[in-house]
């Protein structure tokens, strides 16, 4: 397969995934492992329904799931996000094992000459976090 490149009429900046998750706590916690900080709060009715988690200039959404769609919809099905960091990776992973989080796998070099990680948050949604390749 051939890939090639071109120029772009969009001038993105940033994008900012929001994952619906099944656990709000325990998605908040999992990023939390990876070293991601808490930004932007939603409530409703004094209840926390949603945050924002933040890591340099890359922000995930998480939002508690209402079940509106049924307690059984998995999630992350088909997705997988890829986040790269100027962090070393081995240094990156042996905190996030310190503070509980589960690898799918563990710290490895990639075909691409990236050194990543391999996960799975709570809910089902995949993420890979690889070392920043010029």
């Amino acid at each position: 397969m051939t890939m090639t490149s071109t120029t772009s009429a969009s001038q993105v900046r940033t994008i900012a995934p929001v994952l619906t998750v099944n656990d709000l706590q325990a998605s908040i916690a999992f990023f939390e492992g990876l070293g991601f900080g808490m930004g932007e709060r939603w409530e409703h009715e004094g209840k926390l329904v949603g945050v924002m988690v933040k890591a340099g200039d890359l922000e995930i959404g998480l939002s508690q799931d209402d079940w509106a769609k049924g307690r059984d919809r998995q999630k992350g099905l088909g997705v997988r996000v890829f986040i790269t960091t100027t962090q070393n990776i081995d240094e990156l992973a042996a905190r996030a094992k310190q503070a509980g989080v589960k690898f799918d796998k563990e710290p490895h070099d990639t075909p691409w000459g990236a050194r990543a990680i391999d996960l799975t948050a709570p809910s089902g949604f995949k993420l890979t976090i690889s070392s920043h390749q010029e």
